[in-house]
């Protein structure tokens, strides 16, 4: 049985459970009778998640109820681009174990000057320098490895080079807990709840998130910065998967304990640029906006963006998924104009991001196919992203 078909036949039988015909549930989420029936029939391959969250909503179940145990590759999990093929192959050779590791102040030195690119959206020059980066790593110490593949491993899942992204993230792993150091191997798991959103794995980020955020829940009296924030951030990554899977009292309930989190951090002096040197009430009043459009209530996505304090500046990673949040908020208002306004600025100032990013993609398609004739810009716009016809 094909995912495509296995969705159908779980949505099919959760409707008739709850005692729902196709018209019913096609009311209630909002879609045509015909979708309803086809995707039943498993003839439509194109089921967009915002769709399959409708019908979860409407049927009052998990998302995960809809998807199965293997929910299948997200759309874009391709092989990624030949500028990444260095960094892949560097990846995949990254296991061989050396006999004496050694400190190397060069080693952390690179690494956070490859971060600094990695933030700042440099991802030509960034290519250059991981897989070299990444094979000096044998030699160094298992933290500081572990820290070289957690950033090897983010690359690979912002640019949805996902194999690759799993080997780095469960190295990285593997080599922190080796350390003893819980706050390490916390930050790894951080990315790995990254990778398995992407992947739509939301019942196993929900289990990982709880279970680190146990380990390492701190006393926020007495609390470091870096143990709050590894606890923030793993609250962060739960409620995101909360909220996917429509479990939206339990995604909520998370996203106040961050918040508090956030309330109770300390700016510290940082040096090198894990999970919790990004974490403050910036962060999480973007990710707030994130739930509320996935959770589809544009109007209070907008009205939460006005709330997000404007005097911390947050990775350009988040500030730059928080933009793509606000336009997608503007867009389901049908405001397309202010969505099409947040893609050129996002064309301007992050450019390598953008067109790395598929909801970027989606944003401009629900834009452009409300329009009879495009400007140039938008014709421009659409190259870029290579939107398909």
């Amino acid at each position: 049985m094909s995912v495509v078909a296995g969705i159908g036949a779980r949505l099919q039988s959760i409707r008739r459970r709850r005692g729902l015909t196709q018209k019913e549930l096609a009311e209630a989420a909002g879609v045509s009778v015909s979708w309803v029936r086809k995707i039943e029939q498993g003839e439509r391959e194109d089921v967009r998640m915002d769709t399959l969250r409708r019908f979860a909503v409407a049927l009052a179940c998990p998302l995960t109820a809809l998807l199965g145990p293997n929910p299948g590759p997200p759309e874009g999990n391709g092989d990624g681009s030949e500028l990444w093929l260095p960094t892949r192959d560097a990846i995949a050779a990254s296991a061989i174990e050396v006999a004496e590791p050694v400190p190397n102040r060069s080693i952390d030195e690179s690494l956070t000057a490859a971060v600094k690119l990695y933030h700042h959206n440099e991802y030509e020059t960034l290519a250059r320098l991981l897989p070299r980066l990444i094979e000096d790593g044998k030699t160094a110490t298992p933290l500081t490895r572990s820290r070289v593949l957690q950033l090897a491993g983010s690359v690979m899942v912002q640019t949805r080079q996902l194999q690759s992204a799993r080997a780095a993230l469960e190295q990285a792993l593997a080599d922190a807990e080796s350390t003893g150091d819980v706050l390490d191997a916390a930050s790894a798991v951080i990315t790995l709840c990254w990778l398995l959103l992407v992947e739509r794995r939301f019942e196993q980020v929900r289990q990982l998130a709880v279970e680190w955020a146990d380990r390492v829940e701190p006393r926020l009296s007495v609390a470091s910065t870096q143990e709050i924030s590894t606890w923030g951030w793993l609250l962060l990554r739960g409620s995101a998967a909360a909220v996917r899977d429509n479990r939206a009292d339990e995604s909520d309930d998370m996203m106040r304990l961050a918040q508090a989190a956030a309330i109770a951090v300390r700016r510290e002096s940082i040096g090198y640029h894990q999970y919790w040197t990004t974490f403050d009430p910036a962060t999480v009043a973007m990710k707030r906006v994130e739930n509320a459009v996935v959770d589809d209530r544009p109007d209070l996505a907008l009205r939460l963006a006005r709330d997000v304090p404007t005097g911390l500046r947050p990775t350009s990673d988040n500030r730059n998924r928080h933009l793509l949040d606000v336009g997608s908020a503007h867009v389901a208002l049908r405001r397309y104009d202010a969505g099409f306004e947040i893609l050129q600025c996002l064309s301007r100032e992050a450019r390598p991001w953008l067109i790395e990013q598929r909801m970027a993609k989606d944003l401009l398609g629900r834009i452009i196919g409300r329009r009879r004739t495009l400007t140039t810009e938008m014709r421009e716009m659409s190259d870029l992203l290579q939107l398909e016809y």
